[in-house]
């Protein structure tokens, strides 16, 4: 599994033949690229209807666009996609070779820049090589977007222990979501191995010294590896991943 961070929330996920971009926001400080620049994906996860997760999506209309049916249906009609899909809290779809989960997010979920709409439950993925079952496999492996969330109790009753991350992108910045402190506690009760911070250093409101993840993260014992890449930068997880 192939992960690329082109800054804020933006994620280029490539798991063998399949490529998802998560959350197309291209007018952040730490990315040098455009949306003409990011190959096709296969498709386009989005976690809510903020205007920094979804401002891109237009770009994007020849891939499938993943989302709850309220933002999927918007997507659909306000930029002409012709190959969406609603999915809801709890579900998991097959998308070409791997597996998504959407789970909720505690966060708000407008769309437009006076919120007019509601685009139903803000949400984040679980994406996987394999589907998601209570059955032991050491060979599987799964990448947590959290989308734009504080912290919640269901990372360590449910999200953890039945879904299983290795590793986790989690919102750092502060203001609008978690910060460093909240993002350290919710990487300890997932149980994951490595952290990717993101959602910060955007806006003024989330500028943050980023370095701060890794000293709570290592205060609170959590065994996990802290991941601070420069945008347009990417980390590949190979198999067997039970040797990383």
């Amino acid at each position: 599994m192939e992960l690329t961070w082109h800054g804020h929330s933006m994620w280029h996920v490539v798991v063998d033949d399949t490529s998802l971009l998560i959350d197309p926001f291209f007018d952040n400080p730490h990315t040098s690229l455009g949306p003409a620049d990011v190959p096709t994906p296969d498709y386009v996860l989005l976690t809510h209807g903020h205007a920094d997760h979804v401002a891109d999506v237009g770009a994007f209309t020849d891939a499938t666009v993943v989302g709850t049916p309220e933002l999927a249906g918007w997507v659909a009609d306000e930029h002409g996609a012709e190959d969406t899909f609603g999915m809801n809290l709890g579900g998991t779809v097959e998308c070409g070779d791997v597996y998504v989960t959407m789970h909720r997010a505690d966060h708000s979920n407008g769309i437009g820049t006076d919120y007019e709409y509601s685009a139903g439950m803000p949400a984040g993925y679980i994406v996987s090589d394999t589907k998601p079952t209570q059955e032991a496999d050491e060979d599987a492996f799964a990448f947590y977007h959290a989308g734009d969330t504080g912290l919640m109790t269901e990372m360590r009753d449910v999200i953890g222990p039945f879904l299983e991350p290795d590793a986790a992108a989690l919102p750092v910045g502060d203001h609008f979501t978690m910060g460093p402190a909240q993002a350290a506690i919710a990487a300890d009760w997932l149980d994951v191995d490595h952290v990717f911070p993101m959602h910060y250093d955007t806006f003024p409101p989330i500028e943050i010294d980023v370095s701060q993840v890794e000293r709570e993260v290592a205060a609170t014992g959590a065994d996990a590896e802290v991941h601070l890449l420069d945008g347009d930068e990417s980390y590949t997880f190979e198999r067997p991943y039970a040797s990383e």
